[in-house]
């Protein structure tokens, strides 16, 4: 038997800060309370690797560029603009206004865009 990853949180200083970047880079429809919903694939793919400890969400956006864009203008820092992986991934990273480490991955439809 595996264990699903079932919840997920975001924390920071100013929880309507978060609420307001949230709601309007993703259009996330979050409550007043910070409850909210996202939709999900199926499955999600994960990975362990050797860095200095870390976690990222990584959200699937159609333009990494433009995404990150408004990141910024909504008060969030870009660590690493948009880069791709050949043969795997097209990403960037980012930190929210309390500076969670998130990740956007560029999609292509519902699927993840492959350089």
């Amino acid at each position: 038997m595996t264990f699903p990853v079932v919840f997920l949180d975001f924390a920071g200083p100013d929880d309507m800060d978060l609420i307001n970047f949230y709601s309007s880079v993703f259009q996330w429809d979050i409550d007043s309370q910070g409850k909210f919903v996202v939709s999900v694939s199926s499955a999600i793919e994960c990975a362990i690797r050797r860095d200095p400890a870390e976690k990222r969400i990584y959200i699937g956006v159609p333009d990494v560029a433009a995404h990150l864009s408004l990141i910024e203008k909504e008060g969030g820092t870009v660590d690493v603009p948009r880069f791709e992986v050949p043969g795997v991934v097209v990403l960037g990273l980012f930190k929210d206004p309390a500076g969670n480490a998130m990740g956007l991955v560029e999609m292509d439809g519902g699927t993840p865009r492959i350089p």
